[in-house]
């Protein structure tokens, strides 16, 4: 049987990563991964989460299963965070999922088994994983304009003319905020007018938010996708843990599915927790617990919305001294959208020659689109990234 599997290619991402463990300069910088570090080069546990681990650990009593859709205070808390009054709970059908991927992964599931000749719509460039996913689901994909190179922001006409062509029943996947890989975002009249297209066209909008907290702050974050979902008769959501609350390797995730007709929630329930049931039957719980758990007490959610607020600020702050370094480097504006752009990522728009360059001559590891990690830096290394851009001539 095994001689009959072939050779897959390797994730771009986790041979980069490879790579920079592989060399042996003591200079090397690591813009590539896309997991938040703090100065000192750390993806730390947040203060509130190991306290909450704590006092977990101090009444849990057993480990059996929970249910085949998680915890319901999870999916209560979690709904509550992302969603806030944009839908009543009764119009909300939930499972947790292990991570946003696997949330992602189970919202393609049901759509394939609602409509199997759906249509996904993806922006230009899009999270890599999810046309990995939907290649392996062998669902057809047609990619919509959404970065403008040239300005470093979003190229919405673009992205507009493009949509025009979904027909009903097809999906728009969306970023929620903090575009991934670009760090541009929709305004919120850019959000109205999406929401105003797709209804138009009878098409159902899939959103992915995995950075909430990171861009603007939590409510901001949200408005994108709470606007969607006040504004759409139904909508699907992936929502991610691991970025703002720092969960990584927990494996935290949950997939809503909202629809403004609440009669659709039992079956809609009964359908998600079948493919909770098929594909890993029992989600993880731990992770789940800790967020639940620092969602509902008061003293635990008010330091980890301070902690997260530190964490947005830094991040911006870096984006500001890059922007300006390079400015000042440069003697042109050029980058001058990095300061605009918001959460870990920015795509810069250097040429892949550029990036080897970096690579090569000056140890800076970034994926091979120019996307960067401005959680991988910190002020001692903002001024080398910046100098060695220019070195290279980009």
């Amino acid at each position: 049987m095994f001689d009959h599997l072939k050779e897959l290619p390797a994730d771009k991402i986790l041979a980069l990563m490879q790579a920079y463990k592989d060399d042996p300069r003591e200079t090397k910088i690591d813009l590539g991964v896309g997991v938040y570090k703090n100065a000192e080069g750390v993806t730390p546990i947040m203060r509130a989460i190991k306290a909450a681990e704590k006092r977990w650990w101090e009444t849990e009593e057993t480990k059996a299963y929970t249910g085949l859709a998680g915890d319901p205070a999870f999916a209560d808390a979690l709904i509550g965070l992302v969603l806030g009054d944009s839908a009543h709970r009764d119009q909300v059908a939930a499972v947790a999922t292990p991570g946003g991927t696997g949330a992602v992964r189970q919202a393609f599931e049901l759509v394939k088994m609602a409509n199997s000749g759906a249509r996904v719509f993806v922006s230009d460039p899009t999270w890599p994983n999810h046309l990995s996913i939907l290649k392996h689901l062998e669902m057809e994909t047609v990619s919509y304009r959404y970065f403008d190179e040239a300005s470093g922001g979003v190229d919405f006409d673009g992205m507009m003319a493009d949509l025009g062509a979904v027909t009903p029943g097809d999906i728009v996947l969306l970023h929620g905020c903090c575009h991934n890989p670009t760090g541009a975002n929709l305004t919120g009249p850019e959000w109205d007018a999406v929401i105003k297209l797709i209804n138009e066209t009878g098409a159902v909008p899939m959103i992915d938010i995995a950075y909430q907290g990171f861009g603007d702050g939590l409510e901001a974050d949200a408005a994108g996708t709470r606007a969607v979902v006040a504004g759409c008769p139904e909508v699907l959501i992936a929502a991610s843990c691991s970025k703002n609350f720092g969960i990584y390797r927990e494996r935290t995730g949950l997939l809503m599915a909202v629809s403004h007709d609440t009669g659709k929630h039992k079956v809609t329930q009964g359908n998600l927790a079948y493919l909770n049931r098929q594909n890993f039957s029992f989600p993880p719980d731990h992770g789940a617990r800790l967020v639940s758990l620092v969602l509902t007490t008061p003293d635990l959610r008010a330091d980890w919305e301070a902690e997260l607020e530190d964490v947005r600020l830094g991040m911006l702050d870096l984006r500001k001294q890059l922007a300006a370094e390079l400015q000042r480097l440069s003697g042109s504006d050029r980058f001058g959208f990095v300061g605009q752009h918001r959460g870990m990522f920015s795509r810069l728009g250097l040429t892949p020659d550029h990036v080897e360059a970096l690579r090569r001559d000056h140890a800076i590891y970034m994926v091979g689109d120019s996307r960067i990690n401005i959680a991988g830096l910190n002020q001692t290394t903002v001024p080398i990234l910046a100098k060695a851009i220019v070195a290279v001539g980009a």
